[in-house]
């Protein structure tokens, strides 16, 4: 069966209700759309709602937005732990679940048999394509990769990722569907470990960490330089210390496993921070230090 234009995506639907899957969902309602937030774990849940009730809130009393839409929206926005239900409404939908492969295949699997024959099945990975999960959905030409950046309300691109099988449709509807989210699609043809941002960020990331290890500048200097010189809104060290050295760590095993190229190994820097519990900023420690 054919995909919907764009005018026929109604209800979205979100699977996975962490950071990432729980603001996409607030995107999607604060575009006008449905949108419905599904997790396994009615506390995940409860925390999501009060996370977003509370962001609208601080929003609304910075003046970013008005009152009334931010009501509009959490009226827009539903929580469930019953994917049949949510799936069988559903136009699109986006998998937003921990970044292990057996879940996503187990999650695609369900979908494909829950979701209308016409919805579109998404995935927000940053590390695996597509590919990977669109024979378990049993409708490979309407999967794809639908890649935002965290935090997801505030970050306007969107990667998305067609695979080999993914059809023109699907990818125009994605594409479409992602400018009416105001976000800025980029389109990849192609499934490469690490997309694009990942790939440009691990670049200056590892000459960033090989210029420290050799002691040719500080991570200090090192940080100042990509500000001041490049015009970057922080420095690499620092990048690393907002988004999670667990993160970081993590991406950097994911395309190691995908490539093989020694280029692309784990830097041991980052690997003895993350043994040692000092995670960035959500830790109180990473490259830096944090705290009162």
């Amino acid at each position: 069966m054919s995909v919907p234009s764009i005018e026929g995506i109604r209800r979205i639907l979100v699977v996975g209700s962490g950071t990432m899957g729980s603001q996409i969902g607030m995107v999607a309602a604060l575009a006008g759309y449905d949108a419905t937030v599904q997790d396994i774990s009615e506390d995940m849940l409860a925390r999501a709602k009060a996370d977003l009730s509370a962001r609208l809130e601080a929003n609304v009393a910075k003046g970013r937005l008005d009152a009334a839409e931010a009501g509009a929206a959490l009226g827009r926005l539903d929580f469930t732990t019953d994917l049949a239900s949510a799936a069988a409404g559903a136009d699109f939908v986006i998998e937003a679940a921990t970044e292990r492969l057996q879940v996503k295949e187990q999650i695609f699997a369900q979908l494909g048999q829950l979701a209308p024959e016409h919805a579109i099945l998404a995935t927000n990975s940053s590390t695996l394509g597509s590919s990977k999960v669109a024979a378990a959905a049993g409708r490979p030409d309407q999967v794809c990769n639908m890649h935002f950046f965290n935090p997801a309300l505030v970050m306007k691109c969107v990667e998305v990722v067609r695979h080999q099988e993914t059809s023109q449709a699907t990818v125009d509807t994605t594409m479409e569907l992602a400018r009416r989210l105001g976000k800025e699609p980029v389109l990849i043809n192609r499934e490469i470990p690490g997309f694009i941002a990942n790939r440009l960020m691990g670049a200056i990331q590892r000459e960033a960490l090989a210029l420290a290890a050799a002691g040719i500048a500080s991570k200090e200097d090192i940080d100042t330089t990509a500000r001041a010189a490049l015009g970057h809104p922080m420095g690499p060290f620092q990048l690393m210390d907002m988004v999670g050295l667990d993160v970081i760590d993590f991406i950097a095993q994911a395309t190691y496993a995908e490539t093989g190229d020694e280029s692309d190994k784990p830097d041991p820097q980052v690997a003895a921070l993350v043994a040692a519990g000092k995670l960035g900023r959500k830790s109180g420690e990473g490259f830096y230090r944090y705290g009162s």
